[in-house]
């Protein structure tokens, strides 16, 4: 849903493209397992999506951040071991959003890149 303002336009396409960045490394942190440092990772990462997502105003974006967040919670204080299943549907689904929102906005205009 592209708004009337093109450099807000602009601003939300270079969140989606870090987002997007970030929501790989979540699935790397994912992969990678339990050890502390992965936990960490995934932790902060979640946290950056799920304060920046409602800034933008792409609550989904925030909703499934926090759901992976809390899920390194759990996961970190050792009572997680049922949240894989539904940590990795979450990663899926920020993954879509932000793919979903990507698209809507469409590419940049040559007056957005001034």
């Amino acid at each position: 849903m592209p708004t009337i303002d093109p450099e807000l336009d602009e601003l939300r396409r270079e969140f989606l493209a870090e987002a997007f960045d970030k929501v790989q490394e979540i699935q790397a942190a994912v992969d990678a397992g339990r050890d502390s440092a992965s936990i960490d990772r995934l932790a902060y990462l979640s946290h950056q999506l799920k304060g920046a997502g409602g800034s933008y105003g792409y609550e989904r974006i925030s909703t499934e951040a926090a759901q992976i967040e809390k899920a390194a919670e759990k996961i970190a204080t050792g009572t997680g071991d049922e949240v894989n299943g539904s940590l990795q549907q979450h990663v899926i689904n920020l993954r879509a959003e932000i793919e979903k929102r990507s698209r809507e906005l469409g590419p940049a205009t040559p007056q957005a890149a001034r």
